[in-house]
């Protein structure tokens, strides 16, 4: 299983002996099955100053936040949870619109927006209370502000002040796009900072090999049709991961609901729906686009149909819930 690697652990010794011993090796843990097999990985290769975190967006299902505790739990080895902070930006942005100078705002919507623009504590709903809407496949700034700038500022940035070199263990995998096909396996930051993606050459069956030969169990949520672990949804699922989440997850599309009405007061048309990027196959083009009528509730309906979402499928709605819906036959 871990021969795929066996030429880059020999370029990985001679690295540690030959240049600098002085190495903090940071993974990245999502609770997803690339993160997992990254952590056993680690462990197979006997990969010392090991460190473990997770950044929170504040959107996970709570299978995700038990399964964080099981991986801690099964390498002994504590997990730091960073959380993004966006008070600042919603403080900024309150000021702005209390001044008038934000351009395109009206007085009532200022005065709606400043009702609900205040810092919940939840990051991913702050975020998107900030930037007056939801992320989108075309403007995937989560990622960035509710992952890779956390870590960065309260993980990494700390340890390179020290003068220590820091890896960064992304379980990053070249077939997983096509943005990720020539993803390098080990690059230079600068600074002290390197990324390191050990699985860049392997496919899935690999990671889930990785999982068996660890006795590591599976973040439950693939059992549940979900092809990816992380947001719930996250503004990428698929039709078929949404209507499982619908049927076996009401409550995180009921949260999503909540959401999308807070964050539509807090925007300059008040309009702001979870999945801005998707088309309703049935809409017309002189359709009332808001939040209410074509929100997350919507696209579920759409994601329980068939036939270009013309015709419910029936043999699906007559499916239970209960029974294991793997997309990577992990059913047993």
């Amino acid at each position: 299983m871990f021969g795929q690697t066996r030429r880059f652990r020999i370029g990985l010794n001679l690295f540690v002996w030959g240049y600098c011993l002085n190495i903090d090796n940071i993974i990245s843990v999502s609770g997803g099955k690339d993160s997992t097999a990254t952590i056993i990985l680690s462990r197979a290769l006997d990969t010392e100053n090991i460190y473990l975190v997770f950044a929170d967006t504040g959107h996970e299902h709570q299978a995700t936040y038990d399964y964080i505790e099981y991986l801690s739990e099964f390498f002994r080895l504590p997990i730091r949870v960073v959380r993004a902070d966006f008070s600042m930006q919603i403080e900024r942005k309150r000021k702005k619109l209390q001044a008038g100078s934000l351009p395109g705002w009206t007085d009532s919507a200022i005065s709606r927006a400043l009702e609900v623009l205040k810092p919940t504590g939840n990051p991913f709903l702050d975020l998107c209370l900030w930037k007056g809407r939801f992320p989108s496949t075309k403007a995937r700034f989560c990622t960035q502000h509710l992952k890779r700038d956390p870590i960065i500022q309260q993980v990494f940035l700390p340890l390179l002040d020290k003068g220590k070199t820091v890896w960064s263990w992304q379980g990053v995998r070249r077939d997983e796009s096509r943005a990720r096909r020539y993803v390098k396996e080990f690059e230079e930051v600068g600074g002290g900072l390197f990324n390191y993606r050990p699985l860049a050459r392997w496919n899935v069956d690999s990671v889930f090999e990785a999982h068996r030969f660890m006795g590591v169990k599976p973040n439950p949520l693939y059992k549940m049709g979900m092809n990816r672990v992380g947001c719930m949804p996250c503004v990428n699922c698929s039709k078929g991961e949404l209507k499982s989440i619908a049927l076996r997850c009401p409550e995180e599309v009921d949260r999503v609901k909540e959401w999308e009405h807070i964050v539509s007061l807090a925007s300059r048309r008040e309009l702001s729906t979870f999945f801005c990027g998707l088309s309703d196959p049935l809409a017309g083009d002189d359709d009332d686009i808001h939040y209410t009528t074509h929100g997350i509730d919507r696209m579920v309906e759409w994601a329980k149909t068939t036939r270009g979402g013309r015709q419910y499928d029936l043999m699906s709605a007559a499916d239970g819930v209960s029974e294991c819906s793997s997309a990577y036959g992990l059913c047993e």
